[in-house]
This record gives structure tokens, sequence and C-alpha cells, in this order.
């Protein structure tokens, strides 16, 4: 199917999406495939090869985990956190495997095999799954990559899944592929970004299901903000990293004590701003429910800036709970439309492209949404992008110790805080500029594939190498 604002945005768990949500849903693909063959209760053994990449920092993402519980038969979007922390003591404690959900086999992550060296062909972030019967006999195998966002493809099915996509997409009413055909849909339709992709989405779903559905995904990500300000200490994984978000919270309630509880100075706007990106990505750092926008590891961003956009834009203090409604749809709709662009053309995936293909793409996406919401015109909306993106260009993917803590965390932030400016900027200008928004998503994807793979999420160059993990 043609990459769609519920493909970009979707409910996983964390800390990463190509690292995590992929495997756990390429497992899960793969236990209802051999559930449906009828030879799940020959099964006597398993393998899980990991390549690449999700070998490399497989630990720290929490990769070996996720496909335990996808091969269970958990799908990322429907688990919770609670059933993942009660399955995954159940298998550390006894180290059976619930295969599909019903076959009880001995094995855990200890046994999953490791080859950080190995790259495929199609993607570094590859996986292969093996079971066999008593005699050794394979009774199915399947080989996946996760691309990025959640995405995963199957090896061999690759020119089949772009036949599909170019054929799905001719059923839409307005297809574009770049911001220059998206550009010109716009100009000739008479509508902004955001209503091309409503339209497109309507070959789907209804208007109310499209709106209900964006709510529901920023009702979501309120709500992953929530639970991370209650959460306290230090996060899992070794690297000590303190929760900042508690504090930070506290210390802004202090300075508008007496007002109204949903009063926001506007003085610290980039304080809340921070504060709701580190909450996010506290959040998915501790292997909570978050939303893909468009990956994991860059949650917190366009949370953030929806954030500035429905308490500091200009005219929010007098709106409506309907007003603030519009301005999610709207916002998530042009973020969308954005997203899908970095989607087809260049990668969202921080083993393939580097950290611009998340951070600088989520900044880009938000960039855009809020641009669009306060009032800006197509012109405006994709020179936003732009910005945000052309300054995220190079940024490489090397946290400390696999962990999507640092810089991870931090980085999220900042980028809320570019991808703001890069609105105001581009409100402030008529929409004309020298470079587009084409040329910045070509040259994101080249510099990506010029980019050593030692700074592309392989634990192996950068703050990684550098900075002592304990």
């Amino acid at each position: 199917m043609a990459v769609g604002v519920f493909d970009l945005f979707s409910i996983g768990i964390g800390p990463s999406s190509s690292h995590t949500v992929g495997p756990m849903r390429a497992a899960a693909v793969f236990a209802e495939e051999l559930k449906a063959s009828g030879d799940l209760g020959r099964v006597a053994s398993l393998r899980v090869d990991l390549y690449g990449s999700l070998a490399a920092t497989g630990h720290g993402h929490g990769t070996m985990t996720a496909i335990l519980l996808g091969l269970e038969g958990f799908h990322p979007e429907k688990i919770l956190p609670v059933e993942v922390e009660q399955r995954l003591a159940a298998i550390a404690e006894t180290g059976t495997l619930q295969l599909a959900g019903s076959v009880p086999l001995p094995y855990g992550v200890k046994d999953m095999v490791l080859r950080p060296l190995t790259i495929l062909p199609r993607h570094t972030n590859g996986m292969t799954f093996t079971v066999a019967d008593a005699d050794g006999t394979v009774l199915h195998q399947a080989t996946f990559f996760s691309v990025g966002g959640g995405f995963i493809v199957r090896d061999g099915e690759e020119d089949a899944a772009l036949k599909e996509l170019d054929e799905s997409k001719k059923e839409l009413p307005l297809p574009f592929r770049t911001a220059a055909e998206l550009l010109g849909r716009c100009q000739s339709k008479g509508l902004s970004i955001g209503e091309i992709m409503l339209v497109n989405e309507r070959a789907a779903r209804t208007d109310e299901e499209i709106r209900e559905g964006l709510l529901h995904i920023y009702s979501v990500m309120e709500g992953c903000v929530e639970v991370s300000l209650k959460r306290e200490g230090l996060l899992p994984g070794g690297l000590k990293v303190r929760r900042r978000a508690p504090d930070w919270h506290e210390r802004l309630l202090k300075e508008t004590r007496g007002q109204d509880p949903d009063y926001r100075d506007p003085k610290y706007w980039q304080e809340w701003v921070n504060l709701i990106a580190l909450a996010v990505n506290e959040e998915n750092a501790s292997g909570g429910r978050v939303v893909t926008a468009p990956t994991n590891g860059a949650a917190g961003i366009i949370p953030a800036v929806l954030y500035y956009a429905l308490h500091f834009a200009p005219g929010m203090d007098k709106a409506t709970q309907a007003d603030r409604d519009d301005v999610v749809v709207k916002f998530l709709l042009t973020a969308g439309a954005i997203g899908v662009l970095y989607k087809e053309q260049a990668s969202i995936s921080g083993a393939e492209v580097g950290c611009q293909g998340e951070v600088g793409s989520a900044s880009s996406m938000a960039a855009a949404g809020l641009a669009e919401v306060m009032g800006g015109t197509p012109a405006q909306v994709e020179n936003a992008a732009e910005i945000a993106m052309e300054h995220n260009l190079g940024l490489t993917c090397d946290p400390i110790g696999g962990l999507v803590q640092i810089p991870c965390i931090e980085r999220n932030a900042i980028a809320a805080a570019k991808a703001i400016n890069a609105a105001k900027m581009a409100l402030w200008g008529d929409g004309s500029h020298r470079v587009s928004l084409d040329e910045v998503i070509v040259t994101m994807r080249e510099t990506g594939k010029d980019m050593s793979s030692k700074y592309k999420e392989t634990a192996m160059g950068g703050l990684a190498v550098n900075v002592v993990e304990c």
C-alpha cells in the first residue's frame, strides 16, 4: 500500500522503531505464517540470525527481547508495557518461549546468532528466522529487513513490494513522490499540503476515521509524556543516565504557580518544548509506549513542536477544544505528507543514512506541520521543511552503548527547537528560496550512502567509542 500518515505515525514500544518495532513485527509475521502452514506442532528447533546493525547494537536497542515477543505472537502496536515485562520475565525465568503463543520451545536471547560484520545486500538491518523438525528438516524460513520507522520488507519480495506500492499510488486521487509534485498538486487544486494529504487518506478511510485516528495518535503522545513525568531515577541500560523530565516539569510549574493550571508563560516556551521532547524520549529509552514519528529514536520532536503549536502559537490562548483538535489534525497530516517524501526518495533509517534520516526527517516534518498551522502557504511550508533538514545534513547515529539515550534524548530537544526556528524563518519569507526540499532530500540520501558505516548505528564510531560507558 502507498505510505500514509498512519504508517508514519504508528504506536509501538521503545527504544527503537528499526531495532525494536520492526524486528518484533517481522517475528510476529513469521510466527503467523508458521501457524497458518499447519507445521507449528512439528517444530523442534528455532534459529534466529541477526545481521549488521541489528547484531551490533541489538542488546542496547532491545532487539532480541522484541523478537522473542514477536515470536510469541505479539505485535508492537497492540502489546502494552506491562505485558512486555510479564512475558520477558516469564521467558527469562523458564528459559522457554511460547512459539506463536502455543508451542513451548527452549529458547532465549543467548540463543540468537549475531553476525555484526555480515551485511546482507538489501539493508544492514537483516534477520533470518528458521524452524526445523526433530530430524533437522527445515519447515519454514524467512529473511526480513527492518528498513526504518517500523517498516519491514521480506527478502526476495523487494521488487514486488515496489510494484505494489506503485500500483497502490495510482489509486490515490492526488499521488506525489517529490516536493515539486506536491506543490504542483497544491497549486492546481488550490489546496494546502495538509489538505492534499487528507484527500489521499480518504482513499482508505472516512473523514471521521481519519480525524479520530489522528487525535488518538496525539492522545498516545500525551499519555507518553504523562507517564514519563511520573517516573524518576535512572534510565535502564547501565549508562546511569538520570531522568530529567520530572524535575524540569516541577520547576516549570513553580514558575507559573498561582496561575491557571493550563497557563503557559510565553517566556518559557523553549523550556516547555525541551521538556516534552525529553519526556517522550526518556519514556522511549525505558521501552515504554510511544508513537513512531517517524521513528522511535526521533519520537519526541513532533510531540514537542505540536505542543508549541497548541500552547504558544498566536491565538491559541483563545482556542476552543475543537480548534485545538483541528490544529492537531492539520499538523499531523502536513507532517505526514513531508514524511512521505523522505520515505519515497531517501530513508528514515539511522542504520542506513545516519541520524539525519531519523532526527533530521522528524525535524523537517515538524517544521512543515508548524508552518501550516501558523498560516503558511504551501511554498512556505516546503521552505520550512527544507530549512530544518538542510541543517541536519550529515548527522551521525552513534549512540553510546547502543542505547537510545546519549546523544538521542537531548538531540530530540535540539531538533525540535530547530524545527520551530525553521518554521518561523519560512513564515517571514514569501516562500521563494534558493535550495529546494527535493534537492535537500537527495543530498541527505547521497550523504547517507557516503557516510562511513561507523557512524550508522553500529556503535563502532563517534561518541559510541570515544565516551567511556561507565
